[in-house]
């Protein structure tokens, strides 16, 4: 009986060990290390995504994300910085309504925030959580909640997601989220076609759902490996283009 309590508490202390070998941090900085590190600070980033154009610039602290529409009233050029949100109309600035604002700024800063993961989990507001680990396609992952602070943490601070990070190359390569605008949804990414561009890492993704809100992310990668999920869209960047400034 004592032999198959120390063989227990043996195997348990094991397990334990190999869980706690990282923290949440930690996890994440080793993706962001591995994926382009400090190249994202001093970064110009262009790419095309579903017919609009896209790019950020960053700079020791300061950004520019923007997106650029051709419609019937010309060139649409968004512009969301540090100091808020900037509209032109063929070059021409443009006064945003206060309803729109928001809007306009959150579809922005979605898709470029997508685009760059996992560069965004280290944001000031962002709070991560190492909940555990799972198998997905033969491949060992650690699990990483995130959620955010309402300071800071935008209009969508009550979303959730979780992050699947490869144990052995620490790249996301699965994700899901779960929010609440537009009465709610959860979603669940694939990513494929890894590739790097002057130093930088990007991915694209297989978009799934389900329809049932009340499940659990942390569920979604057995519902995934059991073809349980809807396959809704492709996210897929096309002509990215990076430029990486000198640091100093």
């Amino acid at each position: 009986m004592r032999i198959y309590v120390l063989a227990y508490f043996c195997l348990c202390f094991s397990c334990s060990s190999v869980f706690a070998q990282f923290s949440a941090q930690e996890l994440v900085n080793k993706t962001i290390e591995t994926a382009g590190g400090e190249s994202y600070d001093n970064a110009s980033v262009y790419f095309t995504f579903r017919g609009k154009k896209y790019q950020s610039k960053r700079k020791r602290g300061n950004y520019q994300l923007e997106r650029l529409i051709d419609n019937t009233q010309g060139t649409v050029h968004d512009i969301v910085s540090n100091h808020g949100l900037k509209r032109m109309i063929d070059n021409c600035p443009v006064t945003v309504p206060d309803s729109l604002v928001t809007k306009i700024s959150d579809g922005v800063n979605s898709v470029h925030y997508f685009a760059n993961l996992p560069y965004g989990l280290n944001a000031p507001a962002v709070k991560k959580e190492l909940i555990g680990e799972s198998s997905i396609g033969g491949n060992s992952y650690y699990k990483v909640k995130v959620t955010f602070k309402k300071e800071g943490g935008g209009t969508d601070f009550e979303d959730e997601f979780l992050y699947w990070i490869h144990k052995e190359s620490f790249t996301v390569d699965y994700l899901a989220y779960k929010y609440a605008v537009h009465g709610g949804g959860i979603r669940f990414r694939a990513a494929y076609n890894p590739r790097v561009i002057n130093g930088i890492r990007f991915v694209d993704y297989k978009n799934y759902k389900t329809d049932n809100l009340s499940t659990p992310l942390d569920q979604l990668d057995k519902m995934f490996e059991q073809q349980r999920l809807k396959l809704l869209s492709k996210i897929e960047l096309e002509e990215i283009y990076v430029q990486v400034d000198a640091c100093c």
